[in-house]
Formats: C-alpha cells, structure tokens, sequence
C-alpha cells in the first residue's frame, strides 16, 4: 500500500478501534444488566447504556466514516486494500449507507429503550404479566418498523430484519428451505410417535442442587477447551454468551432444579458461542471483523457442540461416569443407554431452549411466522398471546398454559432481536452440513468423542471457521468448509439416522 493511503488506512483504524471501544463498554453493562446488578439501579443503567450506543452510532454515520469508506471504496485504492480491508470497508459502507436517515438521538433513543425493556421482561415473565410488558414491546415494534421505512424496504419489510442477521437472507429462500426441511420432519416425527419404543425419561426429573450442576457445567466447559482465562460463567434468566473481544468471552447459564440437562445443555451450547468468538485471529481485535460471520454461523457452532456432540452416544460413553459422580442418588442405578435414549426423546413441549433435535425447528418456524405476522401483516403486539398459543397447538399439539410458558419464554423481542430466530434453523443445517465434512477429515471423530479428547475438534473448526471472524460471508464459508451452498438435506439425513436408532424404526 502506498505511504499516503496507508496513512490514511491508520486514521481509519484509530475511528474502528474508537467504535470497538464502545462496543466492547456496551456488552459489558449489558451483561452485567442481565447477571445480577442491582435492580433499583437497571433505568439508570439503561440509559447509559443508550447514551454510549447514541456514541457508537454517531461514529457509524460519522462524515468520516463516509469519507473513509468513499475512499477506500474507489478502485485505484480498494486494489491495494487485503482481502480483510476490503471486507470492513464493504461492512462499514454498507451500514453507514444503511442508517444515515436515522438520528443519533433517535437510535439513543431506541437503545435506552430496548435496555429497560430487557428488565421488564425480566419481571413479566417471573410474574407471569405479560399486560405489563406489553407497552414496552409495542414500543419496540413501532421503533423497528419506523426504522425499516429508514433503511428501505429489501424485499418485504421482513427481509430488512433477516438481512441485519443472515446476510442476503429473505423469505422467500426460508420459505424454500424451511418448506423442504419440514416435509423431511414431519413424516419422521409421525413415525417416531408410532413407534411402541418410547424411550423412559422419568429418571430425569426430581431434584438436581445447583452447585452440583455448576461443577459439572464448569467440568464439561474445560473439556471441550473453553478458556477461563479468557472468558467466565455466570447465571441468568435467559442463557447468553457475550464476545467483549477474543480475550473476553462471557457465558451465562441457568440452573433449574427439577431439570439437571437444562443447564447442561445449555453450558454446552454458549460454550459453542464462546469458542467460535475466544478462537478469532488476533489479527483481527480491534476491527469489525472480530465478531461471528452471522447469526447463522454462529448457531451452527453452538448448535454443534450442544446437540450433535453432546447428545451423542459418544460423548455419553465418556461422560455419564461423571455426572453419576456428582448426582449418585438419581443416575446410580439408571443405564448408560438408556440416559442416552432419554436426552434425545422426541416430544411436543412448550419450551423452545429444551426441545428436541426434531421438534426443536418447529419452536422455530412458529416464531418465524409470528414475525412475518407482526412486521409483514400487521398483527398487533396485544394479539401476541392469542397467535401464539393457537400456533403452539396447530405445530405442536399444547397449549401453554401460562404466558410464562409461552409468549414470555424468550428473551429476544424485549431487545428487539426481530429477525434473529431463523437464525437457529440455519444453524442447524450449518452444524449438519459441516459436521459431514468434519467426519470425513477427522475420520476418528466419534473415538476423539468417547475418549473426551475433544481439542483436535476444537482445533479443526478453529482452522475451518472460528479464526475467519466475520471476514467472510456465510455463503462463502459453507462453500468453502464443505463445497457446496447450504443444503438441508444434511440435517434431515442426520436426524433421520439418529432417531431410527433411537427408536428402532427399521424394526416395524
């Protein structure tokens, strides 16, 4: 690079790092929001964490960051920039372009919002109250759907909130491929409630002390090689996983005491997040790029690590001796095979973060609809309730009987995460997809698993996916990792294989 552009490059990087300074300050009051601070204190809170986004956005829509993209963004000079530059530049244009119509007071706005909003939701669903969590959230949407009119309208309205979480990504491919997906599941579903090989899972119920849980959460973390030094587990409502940066990647849990894989699975679920965001180049800190390439990608790892390594066989072979160690009085007596067959019983239930493998996608394409409902169609935020028990029956055969269980479970909307939640389907065809590809190059796979020597996956999927960051596409990664685009196919031929050896469907 030239000496004047490279000093103009330089300029450009202090503006980036400014706005990773602030992000990084964001997650942190953000997390420290949803892990136990004071909560007399959280609308105080709330607005400071507005007033530092108010901060960021105005560096993203900064004439600066319009001349340096501009610049950067010209032939002569984007010839010299690496394959890296070029990507921040493209990301940085793009959501500069993006959001130049709203105000930085506007987004302040919003962002001091949808922090008090996240602890009224808090408090509604302990409270069962979904009446008073309801104004928050119509404020939300209206707040969404103003910005859609500000960032104009890809495809429908709906597609504007998919793309801001899967690049690229509209209704009309989810339709397509949610459509395909469920004409795989839906027979294998009936076949699974036929089968007169119903797995037991009596033994998994009773009373589970949460410092037991914790200790085994902590165990299986180390295992699969989540670094502590760079990273902690802490408990909340909802689980979630925070990147501050590379060197600071946090995980929460939640301990239910009548349900000892909850927390389990959830450990190994935002330990998947955290490896993926703990595992980024160094190169990149300090850059945009240091970040998941989407919402996507990201699930498949949490997704991976959770489900397709943590619900195996395998992995149980290794294990099971462990958490019969620290719960004696309830597993002692109960058989390897048959916890196996218990954590992975297919069953409608009302919870999306404790569903099956199977059912799990159904939780999805239901919230999925909802969506396209709210911001496509215009269903109202009062309604919500309604729509979503009537859904809840028509996919899934229950009823919720309390909005807890139902339309409060999540945490997403009281952010105004619209758009994320398809994001955990294609993750799951991600982990499928490069699960298949995994075991062709790492054929001891499933030994590594039943030994608990899980580094070298950790290592194959730092090579292949986490050390990218965000510098490229999905599209790009999958193409890449596996040769070809996404294909659902993976997924409904692994769940297919699973759940015929689980429930002996070739027996009948």
């Amino acid at each position: 690079m030239e000496d004047q552009l490279q000093a103009q490059w330089n300029d450009f990087a202090v503006l980036l790092a400014k706005m990773s300074g602030y992000r990084e300050a964001i997650g942190l009051l953000h997390w420290d929001l949803r892990t136990g601070a004071p909560r007399k204190g959280a609308e105080v809170r709330a607005k400071t964490i507005g007033m530092l986004s108010g901060e960021h956005f105005k560096l993203e829509t900064s004439p600066e960051m319009g001349r340096f993209t501009e610049l950067f963004s010209q032939p002569e000079a984007n010839a010299q920039l690496s394959a890296a530059q070029r990507k921040i530049v493209e990301d940085c244009r793009k959501e500069y372009e993006r959001s130049q119509s709203i105000s930085p007071e506007k987004y302040e706005e919003y962002a001091v919002l949808a922090a008090h909003s996240e602890t009224m939701w808090e408090s509604a669903k302990a409270e069962n109250d979904f009446a008073s969590f309801e104004p928050y959230l119509s404020k939300i949407v209206a707040f969404k759907q103003e910005f859609i009119d500000s960032w104009g309208v890809k495809g429908t309205r709906y597609d504007t909130l998919l793309d801001m979480y899967e690049p690229d990504l509209t209704v009309a491919k989810l339709d397509e491929i949610f459509g395909k997906l469920r004409s795989r599941l839906v027979p294998l579903a009936e076949k699974i409630a036929a089968s007169p090989h119903q797995p037991d899972a009596a033994f998994l119920e009773g009373e589970f002390p949460s410092d037991r849980q914790e200790e085994f959460g902590l165990f299986l973390l180390k295992q699969m090689g989540y670094d502590f030094e760079a990273g902690r587990l802490d408990e909340s409502v909802h689980p979630f996983a925070t990147g501050l940066n590379p060197g600071d990647v946090r995980i929460t849990t939640n301990y239910v005491l009548d349900n000892v894989t909850s927390s389990l699975f959830s450990c190994l679920h935002e330990g998947g997040h955290a490896l993926y965001e703990q595992n980024i180049s160094k190169d990149l800190v300090g850059t945009p790029l240091a970040q998941g390439a989407s919402m996507g990608i990201h699930e498949s790892q949490s997704r991976l690590w959770e489900n397709m390594i943590g619900r195996s066989r395998a992995f149980w072979q290794r294990y099971y001796n462990d958490l019969q160690s620290r719960f004696p009085d309830k597993f002692a007596n109960v058989d390897m095979e048959d916890f196996y067959r218990a954590i992975n019983r297919v069953e409608n239930s009302l919870i999306r973060i404790d569903a099956d493998e199977l059912t799990y996608n159904l939780h999805i394409i239901i919230r999925y609809e909802i969506e396209k409902l709210i911001f496509n169609e215009g269903l109202q935020v009062k309604d919500l309730p309604e729509v979503w028990n009537a859904k809840y029956k028509e996919y899934l055969g229950v009823v919720p009987p309390t909005d807890s269980l139902g339309v409060l479970q999540d945490v997403h909307w009281s952010g105004g995460d619209f758009g994320y939640f398809a994001s955990y389907s294609l993750g799951n065809m991600y982990a499928a997809q490069f699960l298949n590809t995994l075991r062709k190059e790492l054929p001891e796979f499933d030994s590594l698993v039943a030994s608990g020597n899980l580094l070298p996956i950790k290592e194959w999927l730092t090579e292949a996916i986490y050390r990218y960051g965000m510098s490229e596409t999905p599209s790009q990664i999958i193409e890449r990792v596996t040769g070809e685009p996404l294909n659902p196919d993976y997924l409904a031929d692994y769940l297919e294989q699973k759940y015929t050896d689980i429930y002996h469907l070739d027996d009948h």
